[in-house]
């Protein structure tokens, strides 16, 4: 990692305390989750106000007590995402192997063994901090992934290493272009969080999503029809605490310009969300941005 900007000392105790937590066993983390769920939930409730509108705005046909019950389900698996994230800082790739599911992976496989790069369109829901570090224990192909850097240095340094201990290579956002002109021919996957809300100046898409008008990023689009990569939709399941199975679902085999990419995937991640709600991170102000009079 190059170091931009210098982490102050003062971080050096809760970095020994994130990796000794780490370091715990699951089954010992998830007893600090039920803490920090109390805590979240009952006692900060931390953005109670953004889940619950967002919850009520996505699914206007359920009734208050539905939503109730999708918000208290939704903090639960929360803070379960939170202490795993804290646990691939130190998970082995046969604990991993164990805990992630690829219950089709002959589908990207026979696209990569044709030479070709293939991008995955995933999103935030369930566990997605471990979907790249799996695909890196899965596959025979290296699996590349683009991240957004924070901006604060020591969580940034953090996520680096966390993200990558299981041999995962990261390209960060603003490299995207350059990267994929540079191993324009490498057999691999590229993953992408492709449902986080674009700033207001870089809005180009918009669709129906959730009941509501909602803009998208198109890099994903762009790109494979730059370089014509198929692009395969990543459906993640909780299959019970801790373990998911992962689908994946084709959007574009890469031959053809004319397919909707963004609007496919933004179908196929609204089923997914309605097949299991609470499994989506609904604390994010997705619908910040109202679309303009010229685009409706």
């Amino acid at each position: 990692m190059a170091r931009d900007q210098q982490i102050p000392f003062y971080y050096y105790p809760l970095g020994l305390l994130l990796k000794g937590l780490s370091l715990l066993p699951l089954p010992v983390l998830y007893l600090l989750s039920d803490v920090l769920y109390f805590i979240v939930y009952h006692v900060i409730g931390y953005r109670k106000k953004v889940v619950l509108n967002n919850l009520r705005n996505s699914f206007p046909e359920k009734s208050e007590g539905e939503i109730q019950t999708i918000a208290k389900a939704f903090y639960r698996q929360f803070t379960d995402v939170v202490v795993e994230i804290l646990k691939l800082r130190t998970m082995s790739r046969a604990e991993m192997q164990r805990r992630i599911v690829f219950a089709n992976q002959e589908l990207l496989d026979d696209f990569v063994k044709t030479g070709t790069p293939v991008i995955t369109m995933g999103s935030h829901s369930c566990n997605w901090e471990w979907v790249l570090p799996a695909g890196v224990v899965q596959f025979s192909f290296p699996a590349d992934g683009i991240y957004k850097p924070l901006n604060n240095p020591f969580f940034e340094d953090f996520m680096l290493k966390t993200r990558s201990q299981l041999g995962a290579r990261l390209i960060k956002m603003k490299d995207t272009l350059r990267d994929f002109a540079a191993h324009r021919h490498v057999p691999r996957v590229i993953a992408m969080l492709s449902d986080q809300t674009p700033l207001k100046s870089e809005i180009t898409f918009w669709t129906t999503f959730l009941n509501q008008d909602t803009p998208f990023y198109e890099g994903a689009e762009k790109l494979a029809k730059k370089f014509r990569y198929p692009v395969l939709f990543l459906d993640i399941k909780r299959t019970k605490r801790g373990h998911y199975t992962l689908t994946f679902e084709t959007i574009s085999d890469g031959t053809s310009d004319t397919v909707p990419i963004t609007e496919i995937f933004a179908q196929k991640l609204e089923a997914s969300i309605r097949r299991a709600p609470a499994d989506y991170l609904w604390t994010h102000k997705r619908w910040k941005h109202k679309r303009p009079e010229a685009a409706s």
